[in-house]
């Protein structure tokens, strides 16, 4: 990616007001602290807070390799998309009510600020063309990451919330992004797991993708290979989401991207109950 100046970061006015706020109870293992808060970043401090826990996962913990902006603060993950995106977060609070650190994150691209942004993050990884017809209430999940002392499931589970609200709210249906899979193990586990969900989860022709780097999946698919599905696409899958086509190869993450997609309408109902009420 082209190395660009640091831009400054506005801020839509889709994002929900001050007081829409959610609080919710932390996972167990962190009884020291009483619960979660989600909300979504309003400050350029704020979303440097998430951009520098995406560095600790990504690069720190994951062993990425990243193309900054020029200007950028050391120790973040920063991209060209993030000036556009929404930022949502989720921090630990303290017993006391005051704000602990953001443990979780997501950043939001919706269908105007993709124009602005001259398009998605997905697109520099795969042909879209089948999703046109989509794009207008269509947003782009991405950098999804949580702290790894909070990955139980109730920090995930809160962002997933936030998000359904968001979507209802601002009258859009479809999320789409890449999943990531680490290849670690030279991508036999990835290609294994593709060959799995292609089975049970691709979606229709007309929402097929096609990757620009695909990953070589017959040379590294590996039959006696076991490939359960990682909890955050396997906690996608149970909320209806399908698989657009086959993994790209990321060498800059060392992943392989699954290219998914989830639509409102198809939460089943316990989902929906749970997110909307």
């Amino acid at each position: 990616m082209r190395d660009l100046p640091l831009p400054t970061l506005p801020f839509s006015d889709l994002r929900p007001p001050p007081a829409e706020r959610r609080s919710l109870p932390l996972e167990p293992q962190a009884s020291a602290r009483a619960r979660l808060d989600v909300a979504w970043a309003r400050t350029e401090d704020e979303v440097r807070e998430a951009q520098r826990l995406r560095y600790q996962v990504f690069v720190d913990e994951m062993g990425a390799r990243l193309s900054v902006p020029k200007g950028a603060p050391a120790g973040h993950d920063i991209d060209m998309f993030d000036p556009f995106c929404e930022h949502l977060l989720v921090r630990s609070v303290e017993v006391d009510g005051r704000p602990g650190p953001v443990i979780g994150t997501y950043r939001v691209l919706t269908p105007a600020a993709a124009k602005r942004a001259g398009g998605l993050y997905s697109e520099t990884e795969f042909d879209l063309t089948r999703l046109r017809g989509l794009r207008s209430r269509m947003v782009e999940l991405g950098r999804s990451c949580v702290h790894p002392e909070h990955r139980s499931g109730g920090a995930i589970m809160a962002l997933w919330g936030a998000l359904a609200e968001f979507m209802v709210r601002n009258e859009l249906d479809t999320m789409i992004g890449c999943a990531s899979v680490s290849m670690r193990d030279g991508g036999h586990y990835a290609a294994a797991l593709w060959k799995q969900l292609e089975q049970s989860h691709l979606a229709g022709i007309e929402w097929q993708v096609r990757p620009r780097l695909p990953l070589p999946v017959d040379e590294l698919h590996r039959s006696e290979t076991v490939a359960e599905a990682p909890p955050l696409i396997k906690g996608y899958l149970r909320c209806g989401a399908r698989i657009l086509g086959a993994p790209a190869w990321d060498p800059d993450f060392n992943t392989a991207d699954l290219p998914m997609m989830m639509r409102i309408a198809d939460l089943p109902a316990r989902y929906r109950r749970h997110f909307l009420g």
